[in-house]
């Protein structure tokens, strides 16, 4: 079995949905340090033709060293939600799939029950996975039992709990599991490790020049579910085993 794990980031970009669809079971890592400039609470839209930031505005009452995603809550009296959406709909209410998918996240942007960030970003997640018809079991890190340790030794933990024996994990974090051997813990605990190869794709978009490495949600209002899942597949392409990866 095939495990991908990741942060709950806000509105994810297309690499982070051929993550999920590669793997057999993903894990939303939420019980980890937020990092209040990161894509935790962020991510980009294309709005005319130029590229907005959306920014979720988060409370952390005790200081940001305590805070997790998990226990992160929004700032209530801000108007945040509106404003997104209103971005949204301005952005792309000339879409080809405007209708289908606006109302997806307009019900969650208006459910008030949702007052945490990870609640929020794996909601979205969610939805979008359903929308594109994206069946990857998913599982909540601070919902396991039985999961210890720190950084890779976490996701060996993790691993075994979902009895996975092959991990599959973005290029960009080699260096965080390899960094004392090739593989890290999760090799030395006989769990094979492959590293995901992405190459973003273009497509059509309403306005202006072609922006890459937005929101998953600009591919999937320009070109639909069907053909962004096709795209994510095409260009997801072969992953890397650790030791090709290392030599």
């Amino acid at each position: 079995m095939l495990l991908s794990i990741m942060q709950p980031t806000y509105l994810p970009w297309l690499g982070y949905f051929g993550l999920i669809n590669s793997a057999d079971k993903f894990v939303f890592l939420d019980n980890v340090k937020l990092e209040k400039s990161d894509w935790h609470v962020r991510n980009k839209i294309k709005s005319g033709r130029q590229e907005l930031m959306l920014t979720c505005p988060v409370s952390t009452p005790k200081g940001r060293m305590t805070a997790t995603i998990e226990n992160t809550q929004f700032v209530s009296a801000n108007p945040w939600r509106r404003k997104h959406l209103k971005s949204i709909a301005e952005s792309y209410a000339k879409a080809p799939f405007y209708s289908s998918l606006f109302p997806l996240l307009d019900s969650i942007y208006k459910d008030e029950s949702i007052t945490f960030l990870a609640q929020m970003n794996i909601k979205i997640i969610r939805t979008l996975m359903d929308y594109m018809n994206i069946t990857t079991s998913t599982f909540i890190a601070s919902e396991l039992e039985d999961v210890s340790g720190v950084k890779d030794a976490r996701l060996v933990s993790i691993c075994n709990e979902l009895e996975c024996n092959n991990y599959l994990s973005p290029v960009g974090a080699q260096a965080y599991i390899e960094k004392e051997s090739p593989g890290g813990a999760l090799v030395k605990n006989d769990i094979e490790v492959f590293y995901q190869n992405f190459t973003h794709p273009k497509y059509p978009q309403v306005k202006g020049e072609f922006i890459s490495h937005l929101s998953v949600i600009d591919c999937l209002f320009n070109v639909g579910p069907v053909e962004t899942v096709k795209l994510i597949n095409t260009y997801t392409g072969t992953h890397t085993h650790y030791q090709s990866l290392s030599v």
